[in-house]
């Protein structure tokens, strides 16, 4: 989007009470911050009360908080910290954490299906530069979890795709996930080779076991010590998951990844929901996802975004990268795939219009960086 256009939609927005699905979107909350040395505690204090409070939302409740740790961290960008570009930084990690604690969360798990291996989450952790003993100290409660198979339970949980899924009818992922009272996605705003963006929903993406989903996963049963990643299963189709677990809806559909993958994201924000949605654009990467992406280049967006619906939160995240958030296929930044925030919209999780949107906080249109 021009400048031009996003405040006449901004305009539009205030001119007229949201109402395309008959109910305001739920708020997203914006705040500038330009740097990790910020004290994030209060920001995301203030973010929540402007969502109407922590509190609310967790006390009293199992919180999982899916963090975003794509790719092995070995793999840098220019020599770089992993949370400067591509993962979930430490700092805003451990802050979410305390502010959740003091809000009432009866049990904190972060979680993650760890790239190529099912070991310890908190092994993980430390090889991509983690303090755990900082990390505890923002919250006592704290647990971890690496999804990436079974774990420590004696099977896995079934999620169904309401309507009957786009591409499977249901996943089997880790118990943890079924013992959650509220999903938290934490994400960086960044693009995606494949799905144009990866935001809040497509952060969710990452919560297939490689057990199941994997490229070496078991053919009848789970392999409970993956090495690979997700590719040849999710993204193109060129292999079932353990039979297990439910095969596809359409073996003969599209192995196009830019039709499969959105789609998958889409279906899984549906059968497993978000409930808690953040975005770190403090510092991230345009041009992809990660390090293996050519052409990736490091930015400074100064922001963070805060909401309660997956959907109205990656909308506004999207708009923040200088896209519109319902492009077609074909108009950056979905040059290559279908629009994952059209499709979750066609589901019924949400609003993917500006318009229906009350963004709080800061202005959104102060806070725009192109990504593109």
């Amino acid at each position: 989007m021009t400048r031009r256009q996003l405040l006449a939609a901004l305009g539009a927005a205030a001119a007229a009470p949201p109402a395309a699905f008959g109910v305001p979107a739920p708020p997203v909350s914006i705040a500038r911050c330009s740097s990790y040395e910020e004290d994030f505690v209060p920001l995301f204090r203030r973010m929540f009360d402007q969502l109407g409070g922590a509190a609310r939302l967790v006390r009293n409740k199992t919180v999982t908080v899916k963090l975003n740790l794509t790719g092995s961290p070995a793999l840098r960008i220019q020599g770089r910290p992993l949370g400067v570009t591509h993962y979930t930084h430490p700092k805003t990690a451990g802050a979410l954490a305390h502010v959740l604690a003091e809000a009432g969360a009866r049990r904190i798990r972060f979680v993650e299906s760890c790239w190529a291996t099912a070991g310890p989450l908190e092994e993980y952790l430390l090889d991509s530069g983690w303090n755990l003993r900082t990390l505890r100290s923002a919250a006592p409660n704290l647990e971890f979890v690496n999804t990436n198979a079974r774990g420590s339970y004696k099977r896995y949980a079934r999620f169904k795709a309401p309507g009957g899924g786009l591409i499977y009818p249901a996943y089997d992922l880790n118990a943890a996930y079924e013992e959650t009272d509220v999903l938290v996605s934490m994400a960086k705003l960044k693009n995606h080779e494949t799905c144009g963006v990866t935001l809040a929903m497509k952060n969710i993406f990452g919560i297939t076991p490689a057990s199941i989903y994997g490229d070496d996963a078991g053919v009848d049963e789970p392999n409970e010590n993956p090495e690979k990643g997700r590719a040849i299963t999710c993204h193109f189709g060129k292999r079932q998951p353990a039979k297990s677990s439910p095969g596809e809806i359409d073996p003969a559909s599209s192995r196009d990844a830019g039709y499969r993958m959105p789609r998958i994201t889409a279906e899984l924000n549906a059968a497993c929901p978000i409930g808690i949605s953040f975005i770190d654009g403090v510092e991230t990467i345009a041009g992809g996802e990660g390090p293996w992406v050519r052409g990736i280049r490091h930015l400074r967006p100064g922001v963070l975004i805060l909401g309660t619906n997956a959907l109205t939160t990656d909308t506004v995240g999207t708009a923040l990268m200088g896209y519109d958030p319902r492009a077609p296929k074909g108009t950056a930044p979905f040059t290559n795939c279908d629009n994952t925030l059209l499709l979750a919209e066609q589901l019924g999780l949400g609003s993917a219009r500006l318009t229906d949107i009350d963004v709080r906080g800061e202005k959104l249109e102060n806070l725009v960086t192109r990504f593109g």
